[in-house]
């Protein structure tokens, strides 16, 4: 019995990262701020960026900080400058953000 509980837990203990079992699939479709984006940024970023100079709550204030976002978004863990601040959005999340951009900053 030890032999196989030892066992179960050997092969359900694996060593692969967050990244490596996410989603990077590329994307296809055209990416606008209203449907793919804002939801991102209201669940990860408007908490700590809504009223003030750093506001991400709308369209232009979003677009117009675009490379900064993707540049901090993008940073290693543990990076002092990396955001959101505690945690990190999904490959998925930053490849939406990455594409929009690449696509134009569409609104809609």
């Amino acid at each position: 019995m030890y032999i196989i509980s030892s066992a179960v837990v050997f092969v359900a203990c694996e060593s692969r990262t967050y990244e490596e079992i996410s989603d990077n699939t590329p994307i296809t479709q055209v990416v606008t701020f209203t449907n793919d984006v804002k939801p991102i940024i209201d669940a990860n970023c408007v908490s700590c960026h809504s009223p003030g100079a750093q506001a991400l709550t709308n369209y232009t204030q979003v677009k117009n900080n675009i490379d900064n976002i993707i540049d901090r978004i993008g940073r290693a863990n543990g990076d002092p400058l990396k955001m959101p601040q505690g945690g990190s959005l999904s490959p998925a999340q930053i490849n939406i953000i990455t594409k929009w951009k690449a696509d134009g900053l569409l609104e809609n």
